[in-house]
């Protein structure tokens, strides 16, 4: 690049956000960014063209949550914007770094009617932590590296960048463009040590002591420090949805199947980047104490207090504060006992085996129409302990997995999390399987989706075709959103004015996703019996390229277990 040079918008947008680390961005290219994604692919950015906004911006949110570093979604003035608008909010929700970039109308239109014009950089503030429109095309690294850190920095979160047509076309003199360089990684915020030293007072006085493992422990990278932490004081610990596999699910001071149990009777719980949400039930009575005792964990002090004031606020990394804890506790071993949990580990482990027969027996139950517990059952015993990526959407479909398809490792599941958004499982599968592939391993995207879920982005199976991306769709088929009708009742209902008689929640029975698949170019296969789904995905598994979609049938009146509580709190099912 010489003095005298001549840089255009998109190349300086381009190279900027090269220099700041940013390897993938995911989009839908027009009028007027067409020139920005071929610009990104010149800089060596991997530009991955989706179907959707929506499911573009869902997967670069995901890789935020891996990497911590930002991806990008690169998407068109006014509905290009509007409709990636709702990956921002997910990603708000779920505190992961993100950047999304739009087109907008050349800025001596604006105010005329121009082609899609709307005020996106005040739109887009309702949604993200920054949002702005470079001064000038020679600031636009300056404004992209600000964009970079401030969606790093804190509670991670979404920044926007607008780019006008005519700034994208314009070009400028190559010396006269204020480069910048890469924002370091987000600072690991430590807790003052007389906090650590009261949380563990307060801990190891606790009779029913329980740790939360929340999301922010898994984005914080945490888990060498956390397994270190709970060998050293065997507390019995509970995942919440994407905090498994921080610690394995299968370890052994687990206590998922008796989380009721857990959350219901802890006297002091110690919350580790998890937020006290619908997730939690607020951690309100009934599901928690009335006088529980809280040692909360969170780099976002707002967050600090929310519904439940804690006994010991540490605004800290968790990464950070559980090796200043594990630190403390090598050093003063002695004032911090742990030995009042016997009994409350032979109560829970009570519980647990009393959960795990019932699931067993439901297991067990081969009878066609398949039930969520078989069909759940055949696939955990072919994943095994291999190293998969989990993605998982839908309504029992997602709830049921959560407690029979185990992670082992962290960061490797992925679903509707904070925000409870359907439709965004196949943008996290992608993104997923790009990951999986740049890391080198071996892993598969395993991504499950109920019939409902998968509606919401089913274009994008073009997508993994297309970039031959080795993902495999189980979709749990019960012709309907919660439940559905089976042939019988559908055909009966045909005599009738559909709009007035058939269910809210029914959809087209024994819908065949597979062939949608086939014609994309991956394989499908429609799945009625155990054998038939035992046989084919123990195939799929061996298959380390191809892209599959099992198109599982399963009983349409078929639901959860009883439980004393579901994930969502007012839940009636």
């Amino acid at each position: 690049m010489t003095d005298t040079e001549e840089l255009d918008g998109a190349t300086i947008l381009a190279n900027a956000l090269k220099q700041q680390g940013i390897e993938y961005v995911f989009g839908i290219v027009g009028v007027p960014v067409i020139e920005v994604a071929m610009a990104m692919q010149t800089a060596g950015i991997k530009f991955v063209a989706m179907r959707n906004e929506q499911a573009a911006s869902y997967a670069a949110s995901v890789i935020g949550y891996l990497t911590r570093r930002p991806a990008a979604c690169l998407v068109v003035s006014g509905p290009g914007l509007v409709h990636a608008l709702a990956g921002a909010s997910n990603a708000m929700e779920n505190c992961w770094p993100m950047l999304l970039i739009g087109g907008s109308c050349e800025r001596q239109q604006e105010g005329m009617g121009a082609f899609q014009e709307y005020p996106q950089v005040e739109y887009a503030r309702n949604f993200c932590k920054y949002s702005a429109r470079p001064s000038c095309l020679q600031r636009i690294p300056v404004f992209v590296e600000a964009a970079v850190r401030i969606s790093l920095y804190g509670r991670p979160g979404v920044s926007y960048l607008d780019l006008p047509a005519d700034m994208i076309t314009a070009a400028v003199d190559s010396s006269s463009v204020v480069w910048c360089q890469k924002c370091p990684d987000s600072p690991r915020a430590h807790a003052p040590l007389e906090d650590i030293r009261k949380a563990l007072q307060v801990l190891s006085a606790a009779h029913k002591p329980l740790v939360i493992i929340g999301k922010g422990a898994a984005y914080s990278q945490a888990e060498k420090e956390l397994q270190h932490f709970l060998s050293a004081t065997g507390l019995p610990f509970l995942p919440t949805p994407m905090g498994k596999g921080v610690v394995p699910d299968n370890h052994k001071q687990c206590v998922s199947a008796a989380r009721s149990k857990a959350l219901r009777e802890a006297d002091v719980i110690l919350l580790l980047g998890a937020r006290l949400n619908w997730i939690l039930h607020f951690g309100l009575p009934p599901r928690f104490q009335p006088n529980v005792k809280v040692i909360q964990v969170d780099i976002h002090q707002e967050e600090l207090g929310n519904n439940v004031r804690p006994v010991v606020a540490l605004a800290a990394d968790v990464k950070a504060a559980l090796s200043q804890m594990s630190m403390e506790l090598a050093n003063s071993s002695n004032s911090y006992p742990f030995h009042h949990t016997e009994l409350w580990w032979q109560d829970l482990n009570k519980a647990i085996d009393k959960n795990k027969k019932a699931i067993n027996a439901l297991s067990a139950d081969e009878t066609v129409p398949l039930n969520y517990y078989c069909a759940f059952s055949k696939i955990t015993e072919i994943l095994g302990e291999n190293d998969v990526v989990i993605v998982s959407e839908g309504a029992n479909t997602m709830d049921i997995g959560r407690s029979m398809i185990q992670n082992l490792l962290p960061r490797q599941r992925l679903d509707a999390g904070s925000f409870g958004t359907m439709g965004v499982g196949l943008g996290f599968a992608i993104a997923a399987a790009l990951w999986c592939k740049e890391t080198g391993g071996k892993k598969r995207v395993i991504c499950v989706e109920g019939d409902s879920a998968i509606g919401f982005s089913a274009m994008e199976l073009e997508t993994v075709c297309r970039y031959k991306l080795p993902v495999i769709f189980l979709v749990f088929n019960n012709n309907g959103i919660y439940s559905g009708l089976d042939n019988d009742s559908w055909n009966y209902l045909q005599e009738d004015d559909m709009t007035l008689v058939a269910p809210p929640t029914a959809l087209t029975p024994e819908t065949r996703y597979d062939m949608v698949m086939e014609a994309f170019g991956g394989k499908g296969r429609l799945v009625r019996t155990p054998e038939e789904l035992c046989k084919g995905f123990k195939d799929a598994m061996e298959d380390e390229d191809g892209a599959y979609l099992f198109n599982i049938l399963i009983d349409p009146v078929a639901t959860r277990k009883t439980q004393e509580f579901s994930w969502l709190t007012s839940s009636k099912l």
